[in-house]
């Protein structure tokens, strides 16, 4: 099922939005994003941010009030002998799991990294339980590169997850 959405640019507005969705148990912990973000601190980075960083939202009934349904990040790397690579990552409103928004989100983001950034290598670290994003970065053409085990504290507990990069065509 896809639903009616539209993916932008965020902006300073997109504030609230953001907080409640990294506000979410299931975005910060499926992210590494910490819990009870600030609503303070998405202000602040979204005011002025560095030009390597790209943040899309997703706006769903954006003919009606805004509401951030999702969303999806990339840097790209400064490193001179990297600036061809960029992380990116992402998460959905719980209550949006299935609906698609995540394909659009991630399509949004490949489109704008490789299109307009001169992105040729997209990284990502997903953790390894969290097959439903693993599928969704294969259908995109993400392969899985290695494990990294004990890679992050969710929970109270230490996390493996799956090091994935995709590598754009051509």
């Amino acid at each position: 099922m896809s639903v009616r959405l539209r993916v932008r640019h965020a902006e300073p507005t997109d504030a609230a939005g953001l907080h409640a969705l990294f506000s979410q148990a299931e975005a910060y912990g499926a992210t590494l994003q910490p819990p009870f973000p600030s609503q303070a601190a998405w202000a602040k980075q979204l005011a002025d941010p560095p030009r390597h960083v790209v943040q899309l939202v997703a706006e769903a009934d954006p003919s009606g009030t805004p509401d951030i349904v999702g969303a999806a990040g990339f840097e790209v790397f400064q490193n001179p002998r990297r600036r061809h690579v960029a992380n990116i990552g992402m998460a959905v409103a719980r209550d949006r799991w299935r609906q698609g928004i995540g394909t659009q989100l991630l399509q949004a983001a490949i489109d704008t990294a490789e299109r307009w950034h001169g992105v040729r290598r997209l990284e990502l670290e997903v953790y390894a339980d969290n097959t439903a994003a693993i599928a969704l970065y294969e259908r995109h053409g993400f392969a899985r590169e290695g494990l990294a085990c004990g890679y992050a504290l969710r929970d109270g507990v230490y996390v493996d997850v799956v090091l994935m990069a995709r590598l754009a065509p051509g």
